[in-house]
């Protein structure tokens, strides 16, 4: 609801209907509100970066859209909405650029422009970098000099999301605890961020069905799903000093975006409750770590 497709999606028309609601229900609750996200490769309307013949817009107007934007979102919700994923996936797997419209026409310059921008516009917000399989040794070499050069030039990089796109066999336990380790050294905030556990086989893989739990999950797959849950929270309170919050992505597994992705369809179970709304045993299992 504040990806630019969502709050802005035509030029010169906002829409915060959704982010107004948002909002207003993390103060009733007294939570910690999270902007997502201010500059992405997806979900961003075509009139951003192209003109009306479809061609590229210049530098210069893509520098001032994005300023306009981000002076505009995030000014509306200053000292309401405490941080924000500045940029989000802006690395390839191999730890270079991404090469998006961002960067093909602002140059390497747009994530410090962003940042900055955001900076401006709320003084006292965190800023976050956000990216998924940061756990894989290319990728996390890459984020680790992305973010090295963004603070070495002064770009008020607050945080880095490790987005919890997990598999019941992907990251492995050390591969995660040393993600966090190498950030955190760094100096910024570690955060574990869309979290969620795939249960399901991709599209590749020697199965014959690749939505076998249609009508439920079976016993031996819950308790494995919670044990998931009970082996990586473990790492994340073993570092409970350098992370500073972890976000699943999604309430309860009717809501997942996994039940439609990388194929649709599909039936998913990757959170902690069920289409119900009931918590699964994944839940009470998160619940005995925090309290050993």
């Amino acid at each position: 609801m504040l990806k630019w497709a969502s709050v802005h999606p035509r030029l010169g028309t906002y829409d915060f209907t959704a982010a107004d609601q948002y909002v207003a229900f993390g103060e009733r609750h007294r939570m910690f509100i999270v902007g997502h996200t201010l500059v992405w490769h997806k979900q961003t309307p075509r009139w951003v970066v192209q003109d009306s013949s479809g061609q590229p817009v210049s530098r210069d107007t893509l520098r001032q859209r994005l300023r306009d934007h981000i002076q505009t979102v995030v000014g509306r919700f200053r000292g309401r909405i405490r941080g924000w994923d500045v940029v989000n996936e802006a690395l390839n797997d191999d730890g270079t650029l991404r090469r998006t419209p961002w960067l093909t026409i602002l140059g390497e310059d747009y994530l410090a422009q962003a940042f900055r921008f955001a900076h401006e516009a709320d003084p006292d917000a965190e800023l976050y970098y956000n990216d998924y399989a940061l756990e894989n040794a290319a990728k996390r070499r890459g984020a680790l000099e992305l973010v090295r050069r963004l603070r070495a030039q002064g770009v008020p990089v607050t945080g880095v999301g490790l987005q919890g796109h997990n598999r019941m066999d992907w990251p492995t336990l050390a591969q995660q605890d040393s993600a966090i380790v190498a950030f955190a050294a760094l100096g910024v905030r570690v955060m574990i961020t869309e979290l969620d556990i795939d249960v399901l086989p991709r599209p590749g893989e020697s199965v014959a069905d690749l939505n076998p739990y249609r009508a439920g999950l079976p016993d031996s797959v819950q308790r494995a799903l919670a044990q998931r849950y009970v082996d990586l929270f473990t790492v994340y309170l073993r570092h409970a000093g350098d992370i500073s919050r972890v976000t699943f992505w999604g309430v309860a597994d009717g809501d997942s975006w996994l039940n439609n992705w990388p194929v649709p369809g599909r039936t998913n179970y990757p959170l902690l409750f069920d289409r119900q709304r009931r918590p699964k045993p994944a839940f009470d299992a998160v619940i005995g770590v925090t309290r050993r």
